[in-house]
């Protein structure tokens, strides 16, 4: 755990405080003490046809029941869109920037509205029925969002896909969702690549054209280039949609009806579709994204993810629009086509609150302070990350310099299958400790287990499991609840198993080492990868680095650090200086195997490090290496093989040790 001072709330003048300590301490005590009673209040932040009189009912033993505000009646999109038509009509609710263009779209509500009461009618025109499926495979465009609410306003499911897979991914997430339309678009442009949407959704269908249940596709026009289209399936999206009312009575549903099914990779490499209900994910959206991203009138939130993952739906659209905010969305690289640009963007569009990953600080970092100080960000009022662990030192230069060190720094903690923030501070309400997620917010209760699933209190380290459900809950995997119940409740009877290894400190202050299965166990000694990733980060040669543990024949797992060296690095780091680093701050039993300084890291396109391929590669496992369609960038891999492999015959005909003269270089 960091040593760095806490900064205390009271620092941040310039942040509006919207609760206090007092209240947030009221409020984290009356969940304890009457959790029915917190959480139907807490139901009144979105908008029912039919209000709930229950809160949870269900059961984490045998077979898994979730079950939250299952009297409630509602409709999504009228939590996001038309309870504010009165009142913010005309306030803009999304701002779509796309690189290359002058202007973003400026949405308002009432133009939002009218949007996605378009598309409604067009779905149901192409036949598409309440609790039926639809895929969504879109860049970060405006029609992704209209997309979202429409399926809602309609009562039924999306299941957006990430651009970036390949034809075989999305081919076997359509068959498997049985989704029945799909929407996608022509091609996108990413920094300097092309990707080409629509090809990739004609193989996929090609693929799968015996067991695909997908009859018709809406195909957003991106460029000027032609697009091959099926006459009886594919229609342009705006030629068709467009000529539609633009109004649609909302389809309303049960509040456990399903809204939405993601697809997350599991530790195999093969994606599972967890499903969320609507009425416990609307209310845990809204009430998440209010506690920890307070929005303000006039403010304006980016979080820079896509839609196509967990923090997208809930951070760019449901939480957001729920709670009558503006929020913002860009298809632009944080330093593509030059350095700064996602800060020229937050000074053009004013944004006040900007939510992105670790991985995209870095990248900030890696451009250098003179650029950040080249900009204004005087708007800039939260900065919040999520997606992984954050060093203290990553954590305290986005303070320090994106923020100028008057804005708090929000690291939150959460899954997809959480749906929403859990670990998470309060902004103004308590004392911020770089790298740390800090506490659960009111409501949840969050517990440390050992090896054996014992529970372990006061400060320790261990499994992260929380004790009772919350609204957000997902409530299975998509025709495998017979593996949502082992995956996540078999672990720590009673509990549910994150998956994640955490520490907690003496102030209930939780920091996340990372998955459980990143969790190293090197001649007896447990090591967390947070704690060597912290180690090197402390090296500012390197601007990232990721470790994992591979089988050894002697200590029972060998300790495997890949680093990026930053560009500007004046000196270069060698692998046995890196290994004399890790050694002296955290033990020599802490010394890693090998080293491999590489150009890059496999990683999603929400910026998580895929260290399951990482561990495969360093092991040589390169036959198996399972699924690669989440990855940003592909090439990265056979880079990183040939790397391990150019590094194995350097051993062979080299000596394994050096003199510690040499070591200290």
């Amino acid at each position: 755990m960091s040593h760095t001072p806490s900064l205390p709330a009271s620092r941040y003048q310039r942040y509006a405080t919207t609760m206090s300590a007092t209240h947030l301490k009221a409020m984290q005590d009356h969940a304890r003490q009457n959790p029915e009673e917190f959480w139907l209040e807490q139901a009144r932040r979105i908008h029912w046809h039919c209000k709930p009189s229950k809160g949870f009912r269900g059961s984490f033993h045998g077979d898994v029941s979730i079950k939250w505000y299952e009297d409630g009646v509602l409709n999504a999109s009228v939590c996001c869109i038309d309870r504010h038509l009165t009142t913010r009509g005309d306030q803009v609710a999304l701002i779509s920037h796309r690189e290359g263009r002058p202007e973003a779209e400026q949405i308002t509500y009432s133009m939002l509205h009218e949007r996605v009461c378009r598309l409604a009618n067009a779905l149901t025109d192409l036949g598409v029925e309440k609790g039926q499926r639809v895929a969504i495979c879109l860049p970060m465009i405006s029609e992704a969002v209209v997309a979202m609410l429409a399926c809602a306003r309609i009562g039924a499911v999306h299941v957006v896909l990430f651009g970036g897979f390949s034809a075989e991914g999305i081919a076997e997430r359509l068959m498997d969702s049985g989704a029945v339309l799909a929407i996608t678009a022509s091609e996108a442009k990413r920094g300097s690549k092309t990707v080409p949407f629509k090809q990739t959704m004609d193989e996929a269908l090609l693929k799968c054209e015996q067991k695909s249940t997908v009859h018709s596709v809406l195909v957003v026009r991106t460029s000027e280039a032609a697009v091959p289209m099926l006459p009886g399936r594919d229609y342009d999206y705006h030629d068709f949609v467009d000529t539609f009312e633009p109004d649609f009575v909302p389809v309303v549903v049960s509040a456990e009806a399903p809204l939405f099914m993601l697809y997350t990779s599991g530790s195999t490499g093969k994606p599972k579709a967890v499903v969320h209900a609507t009425g416990g994910y609307m209310v845990w959206a809204a009430y998440t994204m209010g506690m920890v991203y307070a929005q303000q009138p006039g403010d304006v939130l980016w979080c820079t993810a896509d839609v196509a993952w967990i923090t997208g739906h809930t951070s760019v659209v449901y939480g957001p629009l729920a709670n009558g905010g503006t929020t913002m969305i860009s298809d632009s690289l944080p330093n593509a086509p030059h350095a700064g640009r996602w800060l020229d963007l937050i000074d053009q569009y004013k944004v006040t609150m900007l939510f992105t990953s670790p991985t995209a600080v870095r990248a900030m970092m890696a451009d250098g302070d003179d650029v950040v100080q080249a900009h204004s960000l005087a708007t800039l009022r939260l900065l919040g990350v999520a997606g992984e662990p954050i060093s203290s030192d990553v954590w305290l230069w986005y303070h320090d310099v994106i923020g100028r060190g008057k804005c708090p720094v929000v690291d939150t903690w959460w899954q997809t299958e959480t749906a929403g923030i859990v670990l998470g501070p309060v902004p103004g309400a308590q004392p911020l400790k770089p790298g740390s997620a800090s506490t659960p917010l009111p409501g949840l209760e969050l517990a440390i287990a050992n090896t054996k699933g014992q529970i372990q209190h006061n400060a320790t380290e261990g499994s992260l499991c929380i004790a009772g459900s919350w609204p957000g809950q997902a409530r299975t995997i998509w025709r495998d609840h017979d593996r949502f119940c082992k995956t996540y409740f078999s672990m720590v009877p009673g509990f549910y198993f994150t998956g994640d290894g955490a520490k907690r400190d003496e102030d209930g202050y939780y920091w996340i080492t990372g998955r459980m299965d990143d969790v190293i166990n090197v001649a007896g000694h447990r090591l967390g990868t947070a704690e060597v990733e912290d180690a090197l980060a402390t090296d500012h040669r390197l601007l990232e680095s990721a470790a994992v543990g591979i089988p050894h024949p002697v200590k029972g797992q060998a300790l495997i650090v890949f680093a990026i060296i930053r560009k500007d690095a004046t000196t270069q780091p060698t692998e046995a200086g890196i290994k004399l680093l890790v050694a002296d701050t955290l033990g020599r039993y802490a010394t890693p195997e090998t080293v491999y300084l590489v150009p890059d890291l496999p990683r999603t396109r929400s910026g998580k490090i895929v260290r399951r391929l990482l561990r495969k590669i360093a092991s040589d496992e390169i036959d198996s290496l399972g699924d690669l369609s989440t990855l940003t960038d592909q090439d990265i891999v056979q880079i990183l093989c040939t790397a391990v492999h150019e590094k194995k015959v350097e051993h062979i005909m080299l000596p394994s040790s050096l003199p510690a003269q040499q070591a200290r270089a």
